[in-house]
């Protein structure tokens, strides 16, 4: 199974310190859906691993984090791509659990519900938080310039960043380079 673990906010959709708490805040970066839907039209499946703390700190609800992601899958499908599954963790940082990232609670319950070993997976994010979780299950980690990634423009990687992290500007970037990797490898052989 080809499968991809996409963070959400900052990585497919604006950020905010604020958080985006409706699905009226909830606004694609240019050319995401686009990068999805031909990750998929290659045979990768998406999944969506998010802290989603404003639901533990009650700035929005349930009601409103299901609309938001009935926007993007809307929006997604009009390109012709889809997400299979969203993984979120509602705590917030308080609440000590195994599921917030950097911890790799998420990541697990993805391995355990797709039936699969997580190694190799590329994990894309746009914060060391979001690749740090991936590398504790084995995932491959890609680091997006949008979102807080923005920051990193121009410079050099952090060292507390995970070795062998790659960067992207962006989701698009991303897309590209993991769609090309089997041609690469072939023309290579």
């Amino acid at each position: 199974m080809k499968l991809v673990i996409l963070d959400r906010d900052g990585t497919i959709n604006l950020d905010s310190d604020q958080y985006i708490k409706s699905p009226e805040e909830w606004t694609p970066l240019p050319g995401a859906l686009e990068a999805i839907a031909r990750l998929n039209h290659a045979g990768w499946h998406t999944v969506i691993a998010s802290n989603q703390s404003g639901l533990g700190r009650g700035l929005f609800d349930m009601a409103a984090l299901n609309a938001m992601h009935a926007k993007m899958h809307k929006m997604l499908a009009a390109h012709g791509g889809r997400i299979d599954a969203v993984f979120y963790c509602p705590h917030a940082a308080d609440e000590h659990c195994q599921c917030r990232k950097p911890l790799p609670g998420l990541f697990e319950q993805i391995g355990d519900r797709f039936g699969v070993d997580l190694k190799g997976v590329p994990v894309v994010g746009d914060g060391l938080r979001d690749l740090q979780a991936g590398v504790l299950v084995g995932c491959e980690p890609h680091l997006v310039l949008t979102g807080k990634g923005e920051a990193l423009r121009g410079r050099l990687l952090p060292p507390e960043f995970p070795p062998g992290t790659r960067v992207h500007d962006d989701l698009g970037a991303f897309a590209d380079y993991l769609i090309a990797r089997p041609m690469a490898a072939k023309l290579a052989a």
